[in-house]
Parts: C-alpha cells; sequence; structure tokens
C-alpha cells in the first residue's frame, strides 16, 4: 500500500510538472514570435494607437510564416537583395505589400493602409476574405482566385487579428509607383 502511494505521488507529481512546463512554454513560445516579429519587420511601423504585442506577432506571421511579400510585393527584393540569386535578403521597402503581380488575368492587391484600414477593409471584411474569399471588388469574380485563402482561413481569429494590426501599421503606398512592376522576362 505504502509503495502504491509512492507511486502515485511521484507520477502526480510528474504530471504536474508537465503540466508546468506546458503553461509556461506557451506564453514563452508567444513572446519569442512577438520578438522575433520586431526583428524581421521590413518596413518601419508606425504604432500609433495600435497594440504593439500583436502588430509584432502579426508582423512575424505575415513576413516569417505567411509568405505575403512574394506576391504583394513587385518586385520582391530590392536591387542586390534577392536570396534566390545567393544575395543577402532584402526586402523592396518602396514597394512592400503594395501588390502589383500580375497572375494571369488577375492582379495582386496593394495590401497597405487606406483611410487607416489595410486594403480599405475594416477588421470583419478581412476576416470574411481570408476565410470565404470575398472579393469586395467584384472587378473579375465573387472569390478570389489566386489569393490562397483557403490555407489563411484556417487561422484563428487572434492570428487574423494580429495579421489586420500589422498591416494597420505599415507605410500607406498609394497610389502604386510606376517603379512597383515587375521585371520583363529573361530573353
Amino acid at each position: 500500500m505504502r509503495r502504491q502511494i509512492q507511486y502515485l505521488l511521484a507520477l502526480t507529481a510528474l504530471v504536474s510538472t508537465g503540466i508546468i512546463g506546458a503553461v509556461v512554454a506557451l506564453p514563452a513560445q508567444g513572446a519569442s514570435e512577438i520578438k522575433r516579429g520586431a526583428e524581421v519587420a521590413p518596413v518601419p511601423l508606425n504604432m500609433k494607437g495600435l497594440n504593439p504585442a500583436l502588430v509584432r506577432e502579426g508582423s512575424f506571421i505575415v513576413n516569417a510564416q505567411g509568405g505575403c511579400n512574394d506576391c504583394h510585393t513587385v518586385p520582391q527584393y530590392a536591387l542586390g537583395g534577392n536570396p534566390f540569386l545567393g544575395q543577402p535578403e532584402i526586402v523592396n521597402e518602396p514597394c512592400y505589400l503594395a501588390g502589383g503581380a500580375d497572375f494571369g488575368p488577375f492582379r495582386s492587391r496593394n495590401l497597405t493602409p487606406r483611410n487607416g484600414l489595410p486594403a480599405g477593409r475594416t477588421l470583419s471584411e478581412f476576416k470574411d476574405l481570408m476565410r470565404n474569399g470575398t472579393d469586395y471588388r467584384n472587378d473579375a469574380t465573387p472569390i478570389l482566385q489566386v489569393m490562397p485563402w483557403p490555407v489563411y482561413g484556417k487561422m484563428s481569429d487572434k492570428q487574423l487579428e494580429a495579421i489586420y494590426e500589422f498591416l494597420r501599421a505599415i507605410p500607406i503606398i498609394d497610389p502604386r509607383p510606376a517603379f512597383c512592376t515587375a521585371p520583363p522576362p529573361p530573353a
């Protein structure tokens, strides 16, 4: 009997240690993503009136996980900063998330703020767009055809809100400058 009690106490201690470790580790992981989000933001951020932790978390999602720059910044990298050519990465700051990539009949949208809203969209519209692909411009199709919204739609409300808050903090680029265009294809 005594041995069983010792066994149960030891088991309880192990389980408690695991639970406490998880409770401590999860916030620490979130803190490291927030810290990393500040480090990977390729443009200056205007934090006025925004939640800095949420902005930085959004930066982490957009710049370290989402690959938003790949379609929404044209060209993606500054001259001499293309990592695919073995150069140290330098994101094209003057065109950052201003859209303009052509995908057949479709063109990536400018995500920079208009009237204080990312791409001029409310949070509710942004979540609908990210979850359902709703194309509020309705100039081609009612559903976004190139944007990977079926993937992003699986994100939590908090993650989508973090992306939205980050997009509110980036510099406005409207209208998109003429030099924010794709280079001609190689001959």
